[in-house]
């Protein structure tokens, strides 16, 4: 089995969102302004039920390749889901949810890495 380091393990949870259409998805590298993770992921999708998919594929394409979340918050609601796999922490909101928390404003010195 291949480890992943956290960069991979962030490209390949974006692949696994632009599968299911996700919008927007960015990589922002958090690892120099603060000890939760290395990398925060971002994207939406336009409903909940697409957020659902959209989750549902980056679970299911980082267990393929040996990653287990630490957890998973907001699951029930789909409106913001949070998918912790400890260096990594991959947000998927729904559009509307995005726009209002806006995290690529409050995170604006973290780098954004090209995806």
């Amino acid at each position: 089995m291949v480890i992943l380091d956290s960069i991979e393990k962030a490209r390949l949870a974006v692949k696994a969102a632009q599968d299911k259409k996700a919008s927007e998805p960015v990589i922002l590298k958090i690892k120099d302004l603060t000890v939760v993770a290395d990398y925060f992921v971002i994207c939406s999708g336009e409903s909940r039920t697409q957020v659902g998919a959209i989750v549902d594929y980056i679970e299911e394409r980082l267990s393929k390749a040996g990653e287990t979340p630490r957890s998973i918050e907001g699951a029930n609601y789909k409106n913001w889901v949070l998918i912790d796999y400890g260096d990594v922490i991959v947000h998927v909101f729904e559009s509307e949810t995005r726009y209002y928390y806006d995290l690529e404003k409050l995170w604006l010195d973290a780098p954004i890495i090209k995806v």
